[in-house]
């Protein structure tokens, strides 16, 4: 599909949280599965827990054999999209003709379609009614269904916002990113932070039990109980990381560093 064709999909009507629409996707559909290829699908870090944990890989293993790195853009972030497969169709590596292998730890962009979300403003007095829209592609025969949503009702039935809400943090620093100027670049280091703590799970948690981490930073024992086998709470405790040590914060929302420390802690340390 060609960009100016994707544009053309987007319908430019804002939705918010009770809006009403009329969808469903099941077997029975003539389009089933095509919106499965052709796609462009940056995963979100819950997104990569989610699915490494699927397959049976670590997220090293996971982000080498599924994913393909890119810089998103206007934010200088390093994020990972989904490798598709070298077919025809560009299919997506999980999606088979009877449907998704993996429909229970899907990715949060497969859990909105057809809706989209758009985060515009860093979340401070960001309107909380949200902003979505449309993926409307002309082969998608979903709209023809007879049943009805609200945007929160659907939301809900995908599982859509509990992912949004173990990633609301992520978002919120990458949408904090986007708001500095273009010429306001991260360093390598703060790059590769950004990376291990979003999307390399693993590699996190050795960084954090197995260098000083945990000698620099004051990190009370229930945390480092609670962050030690929990992935999910170790990628939230992360996220509070990186937000402390990208972007200047109040101190009660980062993780300080202790008085008698060395200097920040190193990701190759």
């Amino acid at each position: 599909m060609s960009d100016a064709d994707k544009t053309a999909c987007i319908s430019p009507v804002r939705l918010d949280i009770d809006s009403q629409f009329q969808f469903r996707c099941h077997p029975g559909v003539g389009c089933f599965t095509k919106c499965c290829r052709g796609i462009n699908i940056i995963l979100t870090p819950y997104d990569v827990i989610r699915l490494k944990n699927r397959v049976g890989l670590s997220s090293e293993e996971f982000l080498a054999v599924y994913t393909r790195p890119e810089i998103m853009e206007k934010t200088d972030l390093p994020v990972v999209t989904l490798k598709l497969l070298d077919d025809d169709q560009e299919s997506c590596p999980f999606v088979r003709d009877e449907g998704c292998i993996v429909y229970e730890d899907r990715p949060t962009t497969c859990r909105y379609y057809p809706l989209g979300v758009a985060s515009m403003v860093h979340k401070e007095g960001a309107d909380d009614k949200g902003f979505y829209f449309f993926v409307n592609e002309p082969h998608c025969l979903g709209f023809e269904e007879d049943c009805q949503w609200t945007v929160a009702q659907w939301r809900k039935d995908q599982g859509v916002d509990i992912h949004d809400e173990i990633n609301a943090e992520w978002t919120d620093l990458v949408v904090h990113k986007r708001s500095f100027p273009a010429n306001i670049k991260l360093t390598e280091q703060a790059k590769q932070m950004f990376f291990m703590a979003s999307y390399n799970i693993d590699k996190f948690r050795e960084f954090v039990f197995g260098s000083s981490f945990l000698t620099r930073y004051e990190v009370d024992e229930e945390t480092v109980e609670r962050i030690r086998d929990d992935e999910v709470e170790l990628l939230k405790f992360g996220l509070k990381w990186l937000k402390g040590v990208l972007f200047k914060v109040p101190d009660e929302e980062k993780i300080r560093v202790r008085d008698t420390a060395a200097p920040k802690a190193d990701p190759g340390d």
